[in-house]
């Protein structure tokens, strides 16, 4: 038994399926003679096709974002075409018979090794260069989590270092059942697609592809952030049948998503759903979502393979407006940076604190020529949507002061008059911003004079606030929603949005959580925004509880001094409201 974070409720039970940050061949298969021709080949294809990604990256980010950050890409070419590069590949795959992956995998640690020598900076973030064109060849050459890569029995429980989000798209075309990772945290990328898709996850299990061998049998309880390897068979026995216990209730809650949520007593919810692309906004509809409460338009571009243009950023943003339920859909600009970065914008990974630095609006409003592409195409693809244009909201990240307001709100302006300009169609929609710095919490009440609407993102505003970063291990304990610092801020926000009259919705992940939604319940909070997974069971504890027994248990709950105090108290009141859903909270 391995103790990891549990980041996505439920119980799952399958057989492991390992996989490298980059590479899935971890094992060096040795070709035969007559496999050689085409592995080499194959190599060249890859080649031929990074080099092609690599031209169209340079042309399209110096357009868009100027030389510098094309140049970036001029490197990366001039990587690919040394010839003592490719010459190493191939008199691997010749003279040893190894795979291309195993190849790349090999040069790959033959290049750590030899930067990890040196203290100069410079040569050393020259091997982040090496590494991603590493990389990009690796995509083509590798079976990374396609149907066809592996003829493993039943559901598959994959283990790796870190979900990619290119990793996460082909998650869909397999029966995935249970996500381990080495590293992450209750916001990572993996913690976030897992809750999506309502699979089981445990994340930051340290070790875990050391332990853990594809084939083995796992268990994954996300509950408590356990992992089982190759349990005994009375043990397995007893978590199949938790397995069976929670996919029945997740059939049972399903059936609710034709019916209006509501508290017992008549007191209507919003119950919104977070997405990452149009196939999360479709389960958002399947789920019984109302609307689409925050639309992360980073993994466009994370899961791109160049930088998408105004025109393909348009059919991006309007395929989810017509995929969303009701149309109704708040797209947030670029939230870039932090546990996030694309090379094309000059961000790496190089900063001392990088979710106190250069990210987010900054990083927008430093690269004015690629924010307005984003903004046009956003205005643009409302203006499509006719009648329904009045349901797009255009949501920024990281907003810290009032000028940043006014100052984004001079640019959609001149992004307006410029598309009124060359005659093309678009629409003018609400401005709001994304509460996740304290000191926006503190001035909220002049916020929110000069948006239209709020967004909480609970996420970053709980690590802020604990000055602890999430994904660190040696202190994300730290970053608790049910805190009472954390509890008694959001209380402020919700009450002065709340009396200023304007709309405020919740899209952290704490808005899935029972407990958490209790409580923002009865903080007077009716605008919830979480993982199309999460909204069945969200939508059923409503219906146990008053808005006044909201009330009742939340002034219970301040006065507590300690998150584990709070966190006991919530979890007996829920045992009492709706035992069954115990399931599906994670500790």
């Amino acid at each position: 038994m391995r103790k990891g974070v549990a980041v996505s409720p439920g119980v799952a039970v399958g057989t492991a399926y390992c996989i490298d940050e980059i590479f899935v061949d971890h094992d060096a298969k040795q070709l035969a003679e007559d496999e050689v021709a085409s592995e080499l080949a194959l190599y060249e294809t890859a080649r031929d096709k990074v080099a092609a990604e690599l031209h169209n990256l340079e042309q399209k980010v110096t357009a868009q974002v100027g030389e510098a950050a094309g140049r970036i890409f001029a490197v990366h070419a001039s990587i690919l075409a040394d010839p003592a590069f490719t010459k190493r590949i191939r008199n691997w795959i010749g003279d040893e018979k190894v795979t291309a992956a195993a190849a790349l995998q090999r040069l790959l640690n033959d290049y750590a090794s030899l930067f990890a020598r040196t203290k100069d900076e410079y040569l050393r973030e020259r091997f982040t260069d090496i590494r991603d064109v590493v990389m990009r060849l690796s995509a083509h050459v590798s079976e990374v989590l396609k149907p066809q890569s592996h003829v493993l029995p039943g559901p598959l429980i994959v283990v790796t270092d870190e979900l990619l989000p290119s990793q996460a798209v082909t998650l869909g075309n397999v029966d995935v059942r249970g996500i381990v990772t080495q590293a992450g945290s209750q916001t990572s990328h993996a913690a976030i697609i897992a809750r999506s898709r309502g699979i089981p996850a445990v994340c930051g299990l340290r070790g875990a592809l050391k332990h853990v061998t594809t084939g083995d049998t796992l268990v994954v309880d996300g509950r408590e952030g356990v992992v089982l390897i190759n349990p005994p068979p009375e043990t397995l026995s007893a978590y199949r049948k938790l397995e069976r216990e929670f996919f029945h209730l997740k059939d049972q809650l399903a059936a609710n998503r034709d019916h209006a949520a509501a508290t017992s007593d008549g007191v209507a919810l919003e119950l919104l759903a977070n997405i990452n692309n149009a196939a999360d906004a479709r389960a958002a509809t399947a789920m019984g979502a109302t609307g689409i409460g925050l639309f992360r338009t980073e993994y466009l571009y994370l899961t791109h393979p160049t930088v998408p243009d105004e025109d393909e950023q348009f059919q991006a943003y309007s395929e989810i407006i017509a995929s969303s339920p009701g149309h109704r859909v708040t797209i947030r600009t670029l939230d870039i940076g932090g546990d996030k970065t694309v090379p094309y914008l000059g961000h790496t990974h190089q900063e001392a604190n990088p979710f106190l630095g250069w990210r987010s609006i900054r990083l927008s409003f430093e690269h004015p020529d690629f924010f307005n592409v984003q903004l046009r195409a956003i205005l643009r693809a409302a203006g499509a949507a006719g009648e329904k244009s009045g349901n797009v909201r255009l949501l920024f990240p990281m907003i810290t002061t009032v000028e940043e307001i006014h100052k984004v709100r001079r640019i959609v302006r001149r992004a307006e008059q410029q598309l009124q300009r060359e005659g093309k169609p678009y629409a003018s929609v609400p401005l709001g911003m994304m509460l996740e710095v304290p000191a926006a919490a503190v001035s909220i009440r002049a916020m929110l004079r000069v948006v239209d609407f709020v967004s909480v993102g609970s996420n970053d505003l709980v690590q802020y606030l604990m000055a602890a970063d999430r994904d660190n291990p040696k202190v994300n304990h730290l970053c608790q929603p049910l805190s009472p610092p954390v509890l008694r801020v959001l209380y402020s926000v919700i009450k002065a949005c709340n009396k200023a009259g304007k709309p405020l919705t919740l899209c952290g992940e704490m808005a899935g959580q029972p407990r958490a939604f209790v409580l923002l319940l009865g903080m007077g909070l009716r605008s919830f925004s979480m993982s199309p997974a999460f909204i069945p069971s969200v939508k059923e504890l409503a219906t146990h509880l008053t808005a006044k027994d909201a009330q009742t248990i939340l002034k219970r709950a301040l006065r507590f001094s300690t998150t584990a105090g709070v966190k006991r108290f919530m979890s007996e009141q829920l045992q009492q409201l709706a035992p069954n859903l115990a399931l599906l909270e994670t500790t």
